[in-house]
């Protein structure tokens, strides 16, 4: 964008925007092809009322377009609660409420989670579908307000809809099941809680109080997963109050057949689940719940105690070193070779393992284990860093690493036989450990054959 345009858009400078215009015509046309922010996104940031009016009627176009992060002047003018801005964008069409931008989110949205209130009323008066638009993750106004402790905002939602004759979008969904009456109990909000189970804004029957989520969850169990001190004895006496019960008692299908969750599972029903088995559930991991990059960094921190908990057992093996050499001597009938024979009985070096010497059988599995977590340690943090900046550096930390954990292979591994040859294979399990990942891997994500079996369906 031109610097002068963009700080006459930023100081609501009309005067210099029009002489911008009337010196080159196309200015507003070139600021189109560049795409990003327009100055009409800047106005409706800084809030000059005047300049985005100006700017509407010299070129409308801008009030649909998307900058960067994805969004248009009015999902910024509606975020920053200009409501004056609000209203001259929607002169120029009412439609622009339903303009999705990030996370498909409308306008409306953003004015709900940044709460202000003004906005939302005109917004939702302007089009009255707007109410029914959801995110991404699957959440309306009504979930936004209540994940985001706008009260106010929720408070003016539900009188909306009762205007409307919409209450039924007060069970809605999101993406894992949550009803808003689940989010609240979990954001330990009384007052929505008490809003909508005390009868007086809108009807107990219109709310179903035992919903199940996808992780089998109704809004009392909720209040009893996530139990705390702040306001869980009175939101539990409205639940209870007005008829919510756990989920493993809901033993009736005729109760329960039309609050299913939307999963596969269709037998929650039938065996309830324990506290137990449902709290095992909530921390397992969810594609839905947990983001890649979460995963990621938790993987790392894992494979990283992993790789220090391996390594430093080389370092001090089990049993610790022995101090001193011994070797059998031809004067071992003497006082003193006698007294060596009854504290050792195996030759042996000083720096050595005295497990190796005691119980070379076990020593040897000992480091072929170790040596298996250690490398297959180092072959994640490769996999998991892959998209890493300093990759070089990375790969000559690793080499080094690996080099050292070698040479302590050597110095406490002795001449047997036994110990010869896991020492080989642990040395040589840096090369075969990500080969027979790799093997593995493309074996278990190879396309199947299903041409015998249509052949065989066909007969």
């Amino acid at each position: 964008m031109n610097r002068r345009l963009f700080q006459a858009a930023w100081n609501g400078d009309v005067d210099h925007l029009l002489k911008e215009v009337e010196a080159n015509p196309t200015t507003l046309h070139a600021v189109a092809l560049e795409g990003g922010e327009n100055p009409l996104h800047i106005a409706c940031l800084a809030g000059h009322l005047n300049f985005a009016a100006t700017l509407v009627q010299l070129r409308q176009q801008f009030s649909w377009e998307l900058n960067q992060d994805g969004f248009s002047p009015l999902h910024i003018a509606a975020a920053c609660g200009h409501g004056e801005i609000v209203k001259e964008l929607l002169k120029v069409d009412r439609d622009l409420c339903l303009l999705e931008g990030k996370d498909r989110r409308i306008p409306l949205h953003l004015a709900v989670i940044k709460g202000h209130v003004e906005v939302v009323i005109d917004l939702l008066l302007s089009c009255l579908d707007s109410i029914e638009c959801t995110t991404a993750q699957g959440e309306t106004s009504l979930h936004l307000a209540v994940k985001n402790c706008q009260f106010k905002v929720f408070q003016a939602l539900i009188h909306h809809l009762k205007q409307v004759n919409r209450e039924d979008l007060l069970n809605s969904k999101d993406l894992h099941g949550n009803t808003i009456l689940h989010l609240a109990v979990y954001k330990k909000q009384y007052e929505v809680v008490q809003l909508l189970l005390d009868g007086l804004v809108i009807s107990k029957e219109n709310m179903e109080l035992n919903s199940l989520n996808n992780s089998g969850l109704t809004p009392l169990d909720m209040l009893h997963m996530f139990h705390s001190e702040a306001g869980d004895r009175e939101i539990s006496e409205i639940l209870i109050k007005t008829g919510a019960v756990a989920a493993q008692n809901l033993q009736s299908p005729s109760n329960t057949q039309d609050e299913r969750p939307n999963h596969h599972d269709t037998r929650v029903h039938d065996h309830p689940r324990s506290p137990a088995k449902k709290l095992l559930d909530y921390f397992k991991y969810s594609n839905l719940n947990d983001s890649p990059s979460n995963v990621r960094n938790t993987l790392l921190v894992i494979v990283i105690l992993i790789t220090a908990a391996t390594y430093q057992p080389v370092l001090s093996p089990p049993g610790g070193f022995w101090q001193d050499d011994y070797v059998p001597s031809a004067v071992s009938n003497s006082s003193s070779a006698a007294t060596s024979n009854t504290t050792a009985t195996k030759p042996h070096t000083a720096g050595q393992a005295i497990i190796l010497t005691q119980n070379p059988i076990a020593f040897s599995i000992f480091l072929f284990a170790n040596s298996v977590g250690f490398y297959m340690s180092l072959h994640m943090i490769l996999v998991l860093t892959a998209a890493f900046p300093m990759r070089l550096e990375l790969h000559i930390l690793v080499i080094a690493l690996s080099t050292t954990y070698c040479t302590c292979i050597n110095a406490i591994a002795s001449a047997s036989f036994v110990t010869i040859g896991f020492s080989a294979i642990a040395l040589t399990l840096p090369f075969v450990i990500p080969i027979t990942t790799c093997l593995v891997r493309n074996y278990l994500n190879r396309p199947r054959d299903t041409s015998a079996n249509t052949s065989q369906e066909r007969v």
